[in-house]
């Protein structure tokens, strides 16, 4: 069994939710993480914020993020074991993050320190 890292992008990160709207979507999220978790399937995960970020460039050149220019923010990730892609882009499906229009999931394969798959 692989790991993979399901990585949440918003389009609309920074637009402001209401209370009830933050509510419901965090109980939607917490319900389809619990069906993950009960096939014992979750390594780990956290969401993240949309302000304070900084980026380092090269030559150690470093600015503050995200951009207000740039559309998409990224909300967070959720690493999980899954069989195979498939599996993992099963699991990526169910997130409510994909209720918001131009939101998106991506699902990467976590390389393992043996260079094995």
């Amino acid at each position: 069994m692989d790991e993979f890292m399901l990585i949440f992008r918003h389009e609309d990160g920074n637009r402001v939710a209401s209370p009830d709207q933050i509510q419901i979507w965090m109980k939607q999220t917490q319900d389809w993480m619990g069906g993950i978790a009960a096939q014992n399937k979750i390594v780990g995960g956290n969401g993240l914020l949309f302000d304070g970020a900084k980026v380092v460039h090269h030559k150690g050149v470093v600015t503050n993020g995200p951009f207000g220019d740039i559309k998409e923010t990224l909300g967070g990730y959720l690493i999980v074991k899954a069989e195979s892609y498939d599996e993992a882009v099963e699991f990526a499906k169910g997130s409510p993050v994909l209720q918001g229009d131009g939101n998106s999931v991506e699902v990467r394969m976590i390389a393992r320190r043996d260079g094995m798959h």
